[in-house]
């Protein structure tokens, strides 16, 4: 089993590529889960990067690994450059708005939505759940609001986040979550079809199985990726 990153510094550079393909993992089931921590030891290991391309194919997962995966790239002295290669739904768009630059594809897409989780409890216990979800979702709405740099208002995110919104690279670009739209590329698929189940407005497009590729490395990484869903029934807490 893999982690569903995989970090990789160029060879004779001060560049390294990061792919993140898959859930973003709430729990350790395992030695080959990952949290947060275990990200950011990868990330200590790259040793001195000046640049960092971060490549995202991902349907969200946990909140807080998510917010924290983010806060570190943040954080980090290189330059940070997010591709969306496919998808990056949910927290892990969050993540993709803590980079520097974010680069989308035409035929690429974020999704932008509320947390939500189980819930299970009396009426005023479910009442304060509520109000948790929704400090939980203000710390999406500052990195989403800080990426657009103006161009979006906080009542704007919002009612995106309400209305769990499926947006493309331009319009992605026209809110200010996106910093420049490229030819769209042929990429393997980011999950099967179960994963965006608890989703709702889910673009027909997007749980189809590609047929065309673009290498063999990155077939790999989905592929791992897919095996680590298979641990990951319910996401706690999660987008």
């Amino acid at each position: 089993m893999k982690k569903f990153w995989e970090m990789k510094q160029l060879a004779n550079t001060k560049s390294a590529e990061i792919y993140i393909y898959g859930e973003v993992v709430a729990y350790k089931w395992d030695d080959s889960d990952t949290t947060g921590a275990s990200f950011q030891k990868d990330l200590k290991a790259l040793g001195d990067v000046a640049e960092i391309n971060l490549h995202i194919n991902s349907p969200g997962g946990s909140v807080f690994e998510g917010i924290a995966i983010g806060n570190m790239l943040k954080s980090h002295k290189a330059t940070v450059t997010g591709y969306v290669d496919a998808l990056a739904a949910s927290i892990a768009s969050v993540i993709l708005s803590s980079c520097d630059k974010v680069v989308m594809p035409e035929n690429s897409m974020l999704m932008i939505h509320n947390p939500y989780g189980p819930v299970i409890g009396n009426a005023k216990e479910l009442r304060k759940t509520a109000d948790d979800y929704d400090k939980i979702a203000e710390s999406s709405v500052i990195t989403y609001l800080a990426k657009a740099n103006g161009k979006l208002t906080e009542e704007k995110i919002k009612q995106i986040m309400d209305e769990e919104t499926w947006l493309s690279a331009k319009e992605s670009y026209e809110i200010g979550l996106c910093d420049e739209v490229i030819e769209a590329v042929h990429i393997a698929a980011c999950a099967d079809a179960s994963i965006f189940e608890k989703y709702k407005n889910v673009p027909s497009q997007l749980v189809v199985k590609n047929e065309e590729i673009v290498t063999e490395e990155r077939i790999r990484i989905a592929d791992n990726a897919k095996q680590e869903n298979l641990l990951i029934q319910t996401i706690l807490g999660g987008l």
